[in-house]
């Protein structure tokens, strides 16, 4: 068994109900911010961290996701003979850049549910979970920082985000002690909670959308019963896995956007557009000729 980290899992069948009507016939993860799909974001990501097999855990309805990545010969043709030459190299790349396989989850039975049947693909090596809500602007990569943190810890690494204490209910959260051994920012984790009570909370450092898991993951997921709405929890998989092994979390240094929710996804939009060097100016210009005032009241 491998030691190295060289399959990240993307789950995506979700039905996407917060964009509603947007996401009737379209999936969430295919939503653009500026010209990219959201999951295209977390896909280069896992890429530029040096993780090439993807794999997809999709549902009914997500074929889109898979066309995206896959090779569309009637465009690249129509591109080439119209000679638009840098939008048909960075469509090839598109398709070129991973190795991308596919699994159904049936029913959306959660997120622990969505990495377990994954088994067979993982195939008993340490792997990556990337939520593609969760955007990461991080120079190093998000992932590319866990994967430093878990070569030098050897177990599952957690990402985590410290959030406003009034937003904790809405997280998963984690109780720690520091480990400066292996770093800044770098957690031993004591306990895992899922959406406490804010004067319950054991801290503010919130589990946010990526991870590092090792295979023995599966057999707690399998022994993780069920919650109040029918599905397995990740979170309740990794505290029943602490009781047999140390996991870790990390703070990322970056910035993230939760593009889950409709105010998050506008601020993402805005970001990264001001990050686009050919968007960048005209886009600040319009911001800044914005009454804002009156449009609040349009």
């Amino acid at each position: 068994m491998t030691s190295v980290v060289r399959k990240a899992v993307f789950p995506a069948a979700g039905l996407g109900t917060r964009f509603l009507p947007a996401t009737k016939a379209q999936p969430k993860e295919m939503l653009p911010l500026v010209d990219k799909p959201i999951i295209q974001y977390g896909v280069e990501e896992a890429v530029a961290s040096g993780v090439s097999n993807i794999i997809l855990v999709t549902g009914r309805g997500k074929n889109a996701i898979e066309d995206h990545f896959d090779v569309s010969a009637e465009l690249e043709t129509f591109l080439e003979s119209r000679g638009k030459i840098e939008q048909l190299e960075e469509i090839r790349a598109i398709s070129s850049m991973i190795n991308l396989s596919y699994v159904r989850q049936g029913e959306p039975l959660g997120l622990g549910h969505a990495v377990l049947v994954t088994e067979a693909m993982v195939a008993g090596e340490p792997f990556a979970v990337i939520l593609g809500d969760d955007v990461i602007d991080a120079d190093p990569p998000a992932l590319k920082q866990m994967i430093d943190v878990f070569n030098r810890a050897g177990g599952p690494v957690i990402a985590v985000e410290r959030v406003p204490e009034d937003q904790v209910s809405s997280y998963g959260i984690v109780d720690v002690e520091p480990a400066p051994e292996l770093g800044r920012g770098v957690f031993r984790i004591k306990d895992l909670v899922e959406k406490p009570p804010r004067d319950e909370a054991p801290s503010n450092l919130a589990i946010i959308g990526r991870y590092i898991l090792t295979p023995d993951i599966f057999d707690a997921l399998r022994e993780t019963a069920r919650d109040r709405s029918g599905e397995i929890q990740l979170t309740n998989g990794m505290k029943r896995l602490l009781k047999s092994r140390p996991l870790y979390a990390y703070e990322i240094d970056g910035v993230r956007h939760d593009t889950g929710n409709k105010l998050g996804f506008l601020k993402a939009v805005v970001y990264f557009a001001l990050k686009r060097p050919d968007l960048a100016g005209p886009f600040r210009e319009y911001l800044e000729t914005l009454n804002l005032t009156r449009v609040s009241k349009s």
